[in-house]
């Protein structure tokens, strides 16, 4: 009886840590993915502050994935650090994301180097049509948040998740 209980507690713990494994995947995937519509099929280029905020996701995808199959071999220990490392990766990124707001809402000076990525277009005439993405302007805003402060939003969402995951015990 003892070993059944033992059992389906693990079953339990396995199951908890893949369900938070699994949000956590699926949201930054799919932040990231929107952040990359925006960019190809909205035009909002982005700037090196933006670009810098992708990392998070770039670990935290693949990590979620790491995270999750760990559970599922009932490598608790091993899933509860990748999950505790997606969530120190995630609270530095809403970190970034709340300077570059800040930067955006003139709170505070951006980085010194506030020029984006772009693509450069040239013509006879030299360079054309070549957008100079600043990092303290505001490409576009949704509920009075720009990308920068959604993402800090949705950062410490994702890095709240994890800690929780992280936070499991039997």
């Amino acid at each position: 009886m003892g070993d059944r209980i033992m059992g389906d507690t693990r079953d339990t713990l396995a199951g908890q840590m893949m369900a938070v494994s699994a949000v956590v995947f699926g949201g930054a995937l799919l932040i990231i993915l929107t952040a990359h519509a925006f960019e190809q099929f909205g035009g909002h280029a982005p700037c090196p502050l933006c670009l810098q905020e992708r990392y998070a996701y770039y670990f935290g995808v693949p990590a979620a994935v790491v995270a999750f199959f760990a559970a599922r071999g009932e490598s608790f220990g091993f899933a509860r650090l990748v999950l505790l490392l997606i969530a120190i990766g995630f609270l530095l990124n809403m970190g970034l994301g709340i300077y570059h707001a800040g930067a955006e809402w003139k709170f505070w000076p951006g980085p010194e180097t506030c020029a984006g990525g772009f693509d450069l277009k040239w013509s006879q005439e030299g360079i054309v049509d070549t957008p100079v993405i600043r990092c303290d302007e505001a490409a576009w805003r949704f509920l009075g948040l720009s990308f920068a402060g959604w993402n800090a939003v949705v950062s410490a969402l994702l890095a709240s998740i994890a800690l929780r995951g992280a936070a499991l015990r039997r």
